[in-house]
């Protein structure tokens, strides 16, 4: 069935995290009738004769490849096992068993950390491989790498309709608010919010402020992945972004503004920067006719919203 058919059998890998949540939220507004999920404790991406099983039994006929092991910097510093291992292989199993089963199509979901940590700004879909990666998070980016390399060669010797797109850095609804492992703008959120509760006016911000980093809703993005889904069938990736970036500290004070207003900031420069920029070059997803909606400041103002209404009862 065509993706426009309501009844069309769809399988989100990792429907309760930050992107597969929101994939299933925009699937369900489009009268999507026919959504296939499993938990973890009903499935367990990295086992291949499980997925095996799971495809065998359900049959999916379009398949948003969106699940992995994710997190910011201290995550990717302290666990790189497990951010190697848990995504090669969930990359591998589903899109085996996507290739075994007859699956129509699938969107592999990568990130904006396959590129170069010095590559030329903004990244362009050619410049991956085109040199050393950052090392604080180099065994997920080659997961990552793994992963759209996978979908090109099945592609090649199969000829399955495995797509790859490459989101900037995301937030919204559902993100991961925990300190030592969620990405830099929930952890803003959360840091703000605290002091805010606690009456301190002086809020500490890892790292120099320097490095620039592109923004985008995950309700955009997952608007995009159907937009792809529909639009695109090529070997080669495709970037998703805004293609506007700014500074950590120029983000930090516009979350400030929004959860604490009267908080100084003070940066400590004895943590890690990470990539210097991340700015992905959007021209081709942009010329097939696709561009964000959320404003950065009303996407913090929501995240916020969903914040207080979620996890403020149990941070501070």
């Amino acid at each position: 069935m065509a993706l426009s058919n309501p009844k069309v059998r769809i399988y989100v890998a990792g429907h309760r995290g930050l992107v597969g949540s929101a994939i299933v939220r925009r699937l369900e507004r489009e009268g999507f009738t026919n959504i296939l999920t499993a938990t973890r404790d009903q499935l367990d991406l990295r086992d291949q004769a499980a997925v095996n099983d799971w495809f065998r039994a359900n049959r999916p006929e379009y398949v948003f490849l969106v699940a992995g092991t994710v997190g910011g910097i201290w995550a990717n510093t302290t666990r790189p096992a497990e951010f190697i291992y848990d995504n090669m292989m969930i990359h591998a199993t589903v899109v085996h068993a996507a290739h075994r089963f007859d699956v129509g199509k699938l969107l592999y979901l990568g990130s904006s950390c396959i590129y170069p940590r010095n590559c030329p700004q903004p990244m362009k879909e050619a410049y991956l491989l085109g040199g050393p990666l950052e090392p604080t998070n180099e065994p997920y980016a080659i997961a990552k790498i793994a992963g759209i390399k996978l979908c090109q060669a099945y592609r090649r010797q199969y000829g399955s309709s495995f797509i790859s797109a490459i989101p900037t850095n995301l937030y919204g609804p559902n993100d991961n608010f925990d300190l030592e492992s969620s990405h830099v703008l929930p952890a803003l959120i959360r840091k703000f919010h605290e002091a805010r509760i606690a009456g301190r006016n002086e809020v500490i911000v890892w790292g120099s402020g320097s490095p620039r980093r592109e923004l985008l809703h995950v309700d955009d993005l997952a608007d995009a992945c159907l937009f792809v889904m529909r639009n695109w069938d090529e070997e080669d990736h495709i970037n998703v972004g805004t293609g506007e970036d700014l500074s950590i500290r120029e983000l930090a004070e516009k979350i400030r503004d929004i959860v604490h207003p009267p908080a100084r900031l003070v940066w400590d420069t004895t943590k890690p920067d990470g990539m210097p920029r991340k700015l992905l070059d959007v021209t081709r997803l942009h010329d097939l006719g696709w561009r964000h909606s959320t404003g950065l400041e009303e996407g913090i103002a929501s995240t916020y919203r969903w914040f207080l209404e979620h996890h403020a009862g149990t941070a501070g």
